[in-house]
């Protein structure tokens, strides 16, 4: 079982705490030593939910993957293999007195006073959400620190791989673009619902991450088109890129916890 780190931002982090979020995608790169080329399943060592099986195109149209002992054609699959795990990095606050401190310095001062592991006052900026903090102790909380900067032991969320898969973004259905985190909300007492990304109080706006009520969509299909290019930009949508599709269980921990 392997682990790795993983991006989320603050809005997607709510949806998996909140259990709305079980899958999410990344971009494939695709090319096959610096060329573009296709994706295909070809079998041989297991099911479609193995990336091992899946490999890219050469220049004569036949599909490589590791079952061909040559690295250099398998499709690299951020999400690992099922069962693997991915530990979740978000934008995260200690406290004001340790701003000077990275992490890695604050880490080895709690080696240093003997505690088993690393531990901080921490704060969620998706949510907001405090462990073991004291202002009394730790006064206010401190600058803001970016998700790629967060260390293993601040990590609040774990995700379990269930299954890995290749396919091509235009193939997402309505049901896997609720899983993606999308919010459903009804304004007119349930006679319309819509699909969106609200803010951090659960309802639409831009106090903070949130879409404005006029950007949330009837169709989870179309909202998740306009957060995914959001991210990605509307160019990856219209190219229809190839994706990794990754389904997960989340195991919440305590982040900071001793």
């Amino acid at each position: 079982m392997a682990e790795k780190p993983i991006l989320f931002s603050g809005p997607m982090v709510s949806a998996i705490l909140a259990g709305r979020k079980t899958v999410t995608r990344r971009v494939v790169p695709l090319g096959w030593r610096g060329k573009r080329a296709g994706i295909g399943f070809v079998g041989g060592r297991g099911e479609e939910d193995d990336p091992s099986c899946w490999g890219y195109a050469d220049e004569y149209g036949d599909y490589y993957t590791l079952a061909n002992d040559d690295p250099q054609r398998v499709i690299p699959s951020p999400f690992g293999q099922p069962g693997d795990r991915l530990w979740c990095k978000e934008t995260w606050r200690t406290a004001a007195k340790l701003d000077g401190q990275s992490p890695t310095a604050i880490a080895k001062a709690c080696t240093d006073l003997g505690y088993r592991s690393p531990w901080a006052p921490l704060q969620y900026e998706a949510d907001g959400a405090r462990v073991n903090w004291n202002e009394a102790d730790w006064g206010q909380a401190g600058k803001t620190r970016v998700s790629i900067h967060m260390p293993r032991w601040a990590s609040r969320l774990t995700l379990e791989m269930v299954s890995v898969r290749f396919e091509r973004l235009h193939d997402i259905t309505d049901e896997d673009a609720k899983a993606e985190g999308l919010t459903c909300l009804s304004k007119d007492g349930g006679r319309t619902w819509k699909y969106g990304i609200p803010d951090r109080d659960g309802w639409p706006g831009t106090d903070d991450t949130g879409w404005p009520w006029t950007d949330w969509d009837v169709s989870p299909r179309v909202a998740f088109r306009r957060l995914w290019s959001s991210i990605y930009g509307p160019e990856s949508w219209e190219r229809n890129d190839w994706v990794a599709r990754g389904e997960f269980r989340a195991q919440p921990l305590a982040g900071g916890a001793l």
